[in-house]
């Protein structure tokens, strides 16, 4: 029986984890597809790109990796103290590398927010995006679904 990601990953008990993921229905993610006789080498590139960008954004350290013809091979360290280091600036600027920030948010950090509320809604904002930094589950959508739309177009 399958079991949630949550359940299973524990950065207190081993930083260490090895991900992979596979294409489904027979797709190639890279190399030559001997049955359509199609190249698909130029997605590897497409695979190390998002690494190296997605390295400047997680505080998820990529130790290891294997790019394959239908799948691909991460070996991941968690380090969830780095991004409780952060300042709030330097998470907004992160994330803001994958994803735009609400309004709320950019007037946060231009000191231009006048009630409690609204800094407290922006501070939560940032918070929730800390976390996600130092979340696996976070780091593989970024990365497979990026190169999933890339291949759909």
């Amino acid at each position: 029986m399958t079991r949630p990601r949550s359940e299973l990953v524990s950065p207190a008990d081993t930083p260490y984890y090895h991900c992979v993921c596979r294409c489904v229905g027979r797709a190639f993610l890279c190399g030559e597809d001997r049955f359509t006789s199609t190249d698909y080498g130029h997605r590897k590139q497409w695979v190390l790109e998002r690494l190296a960008l997605l390295d400047e954004v997680f505080t998820i350290e990529l130790c290891a990796y294997a790019v394959m013809s239908n799948h691909y091979h991460l070996v991941v360290h968690l380090n969830p103290k780095k991004a409780e280091s952060l300042s709030d600036t330097e998470v907004a600027e992160r994330w803001a590398k994958l994803f735009t920030w609400p309004i709320m948010v950019g007037r946060y950090l231009a000191g231009k927010l006048t009630t409690d509320a609204e800094k407290q809604v922006a501070i939560d904002i940032i918070q929730q995006w800390r976390e996600r930094l130092s979340d696996i589950s976070w780091y593989m959508r970024c990365l497979n679904e990026h190169i999933a739309r890339k291949a759909n177009e």
